[in-house]
């Protein structure tokens, strides 16, 4: 887990929660442009990704692992004495929202960016019935994501930097497959526990990675008071590394700040 302070009197903290395959490595343009915006940002390696030692990469027994994780961060957030922001992206996303699930956290809004509630592209019918099996005998069993980075972003600067990214991860273990569907399946079975936080969730228009559909159903499913919904049309997956990007992040930040000023802050 690391810190980066805010650029001068803090508003808020931003927790934020990578996807999967990459690391906090990749984010270091949005945290930039937080912490010179006045807030604080915490982040780190999501278990068996970028840094961590402690998982085989590629690989999770449990996606409570995530979880457990990402509350260790949030825990860290409050010892700001801040309101607490948790932006999630992808897979983060979809750990964010499992995490908002099944724990009680202290947050004044989250951030969803094209969370993987859904893929463009799934493995073979027969694939996914041998997958059923090999998770019980050989759950270590690693294969190609299929994932690459084009797929990502239209951008050509970022897709450069990840061609050359050794921090990348490109084989998953088959229960780490199984434990993403898990999850996915668990995110709408279980989206009455849902705490009433306000939501954005931002969604690539052109995604070749996350089913935008399947995210529209689940947003327009959950039982949220407080909740928007925005479509970027052209972007790829990851829209904070998108050509369009400055836009994107003044739309995020715009959504933490109205929240603030409801929260009784005064917003410069």
């Amino acid at each position: 887990m690391w810190k980066w302070e805010a650029d001068g009197p803090a508003k808020a903290v931003i927790v934020m929660v990578h996807g999967a395959m990459e690391h906090h490595g990749r984010y270091g343009w949005l945290i930039e442009m937080w912490r010179s915006a006045g807030y604080h940002v915490i982040m780190g390696d999501l278990p068996g990704q970028g840094m961590t030692s402690r998982s085989k990469r590629g690989h999770i027994d449990s996606f409570d692992d995530y979880i457990i994780e990402v509350k260790d961060w949030v825990q860290a957030a409050y010892q700001f004495d801040l309101p607490v922001f948790l932006l999630g992206h992808s897979m983060g996303g979809l750990v964010t929202i499992r995490a908002l699930q099944e724990h009680r956290l202290n947050l004044a809004g989250v951030v969803l960016s094209s969370p993987c509630l859904g893929l463009v592209k799934y493995p073979s019918k027969a694939v996914g019935l041998l997958s059923y099996g090999l998770n019980t005998v050989f759950p270590t069993l690693k294969f190609p994501s299929g994932l690459t980075v084009d797929m990502a972003t239209r951008n050509e600067e970022v897709r450069e930097i990840d061609v050359n990214d050794t921090l990348y991860v490109t084989k998953v273990s088959v229960r780490w497959y199984r434990e993403l569907v898990k999850a996915m399946k668990l995110a709408f079975v279980n989206m009455e526990k849902l705490p009433d936080y306000p939501l954005l969730v931002m969604q690539g228009g052109d995604d070749k990675i996350v089913n935008k559909t399947v995210v529209k159903d689940w947003f327009n499913q959950v039982p949220l008071s407080e909740k928007q919904f925005k479509e970027w049309n052209k972007c790829y997956h990851e829209i904070f590394n998108e050509p369009e990007r400055d836009d994107v992040f003044a739309y995020a930040k715009n959504f933490v700040e109205n929240r603030l000023r409801t929260l009784g802050y005064v917003v410069e």
